[in-house]
């Protein structure tokens, strides 16, 4: 598939961009992608309900076995979703004005992982990201986070990404 930044740039007789297909300038490589999703942000879930349309929440995430992973709930709507349709969609993003605009797009299958080492794994990793460094003095806090609690684990199928610091 061609990419956005293929195609030549329009102006206009006064010099101004018209009709300019930027994707291919703001996109992230791969390890730009890869460190923007280890900063600390919230990301937004998104998957289907039954009826068609969409759950969307924000959640805190970490990494299971190198991939984005999240905790929740064991009977929240989203893992009820997940369980009906694996189908999900994960958004982080961040920016205060549109030539700060960054962020990424994932897109994929959830995995449902309900081993207790697993899930011990992701529970440590969300605590370092969001609360402080792990220990085992945090066992206790981690253990009660985690309490009839299941992971999902996305297995990307595509990525969409965009940082408009680029274009300055």
């Amino acid at each position: 598939m061609p990419s956005d930044d293929s195609q030549p740039d329009v102006t206009t007789s006064n010099g101004t961009a018209r009709g300019v297909k930027q994707r291919g300038r703001v996109r992230m490589s791969e390890d730009e992608v890869d460190e923007f999703l280890r900063g600390r942000h919230s990301m937004t879930v998104c998957t289907f309900n039954h009826d068609g349309t969409i759950h969307a929440v924000a959640m805190w995430y970490g990494f299971l076995e190198g991939a984005v992973a999240l905790e929740t709930k064991a009977k929240s709507q989203k893992a009820l979703n997940l369980r009906r349709d694996s189908r999900m969609t994960l958004l982080v993003e961040d920016g205060e004005q549109y030539m700060t605009l960054r962020g990424v797009e994932l897109v994929g299958r959830a995995e449902i992982v309900e081993e207790p080492e697993r899930v011990w794994e992701l529970g440590v990793s969300v605590f370092d990201r969001y609360q402080a460094p792990y220990s085992e003095e945090h066992r206790a806090a981690v253990q009660s986070m985690l309490n009839n609690r299941i992971v999902v684990k996305l297995h990307v199928d595509r990525v969409v990404s965009w940082d408009h610091r680029k274009l300055a």
